[in-house]
This record gives C-alpha cells, structure tokens and sequence, in this order.
C-alpha cells in the first residue's frame, strides 16, 4: 500500500525531520573546508589591514580586502561542483543558505546606513556591528547542524562585539576579526574536518 502524506504520524515525522538534520550535519562535516578557507582569508585580511593602518600608516589600507573577490569566485565554483555531487537537498541545507544569505543583506545595508548616517564615524561603529551581525548565522548554524563549536563560535562573536566597544583606538578594533575567526571559523573548520576523517 502506497504511504500518502497524512498517514504519517507525528513519531515518524519527527524521524523523519531529524533524519534530515542528521544527513545535513555530515555534509557539513564533508564541507569544514570552507570554513578554513574562509576563516585564514578574512583572518589573515583583518591583520594585514591592521598592520598597513597601525604600523605603516598606509592610507588605503582597506584595498587588502580585494582579495576576498576570487575568493567568491572561487565559493562559487565551489558550491557549484558540491551542487551537482548532492543527490538530495535537505531542508536544513534550505534554511542555511538563506540564514547566511540574509546575513550578507543585512551587511551590506549595514555598510550603507553606516556611511550615510555616521559620516567621519564611520569605522569607530563598523567592528562592533560586524560581529553582532556576523554571531547571529554562525550561532544558527551551529543550532540547526548541532555542532557546538559553531555555537560557541557565535557567542564569542557577541562577546567580542562587547568588548570592541571599550576599545577607543579603531586601530586595536580590527584585532577582534582576527579572533573571532578564531572562535567562529577557523577552530570549528579543524573540529568538522577531524569529524569527517573519524568518520
């Protein structure tokens, strides 16, 4: 007899959601690899940054960040090739994506009203609002796959966005990115990949 929707109780849906969750989970671990990346390019960004404004006093410091755009290119290619390996999307895989692409809108508005409304202010309010914003995908993330060092990634986020907000220097401000990539990124990225290769 062919099973119809209706005739799944709330035990197996709730298998069935959680199977889901499960199959999400390892191909996140499949993927630690971007989170790598990803972490090293904007934690190696932010330091040089900081070492071209507070060191070398460069004017134009902020064109180090040009190397994030083959770093896009190169997300995109690689999604793209992981897209057609995946058999089956999940509806976590649904909710994740547009969990961070709505983090990518509100940084963008963000960048936008910052500009406009502050003026000369600009970068003294920027860190702090990055790693407000930036906690939020990192922490659900972490909820929605059940991996705890993403969790506490995005909690060391807000709590860095705290304490951004006591250093009065902007110069020292950009050390908080590298440490958050730290915490959100980078340690996270090795605890999926040694998850994968246990696996």
């Amino acid at each position: 007899m062919e099973t119809t929707e209706n005739d799944f109780s709330p035990q197996q849906s709730l298998a069935l959601i959680e199977s889901m969750i499960n199959r999400a989970k390892d191909k996140f671990a499949e993927d630690g690899s971007m989170y790598l990346f990803w972490g090293w390019l904007v934690f190696a960004c932010s330091l040089f940054q900081f070492i071209l404004l507070h060191i070398m006093e460069y004017p134009k410091h902020y064109l180090v960040w040009l190397a994030t755009l083959p770093a896009f290119g190169y997300q995109f290619f690689y999604i793209s090739k992981k897209r057609k390996q995946q058999t089956v999307t999940t509806y976590a895989d649904y909710i994740i994506g547009y969990i961070w692409l709505t983090f990518c809108v509100v940084m963008l508005l963000i960048g936008f009203l910052i500009g406009f409304l502050t003026g000369g202010d600009y970068y003294y309010h920027i860190i702090p609002l990055l790693l407000a914003v930036y906690g939020v995908p990192v922490f659900l993330t972490g909820i929605i796959v059940r991996f705890r060092p993403l969790v506490a990634g995005g909690i060391a986020c807000w709590v860095l966005c705290i304490g951004s907000t006591f250093i009065k220097n902007y110069d020292y401000q950009f050390l908080m990115l590298p440490a958050a990539m730290l915490a959100a990124w980078i340690i996270p990225g090795y605890r999926l990949r040694a998850k994968y290769k246990s696996q």
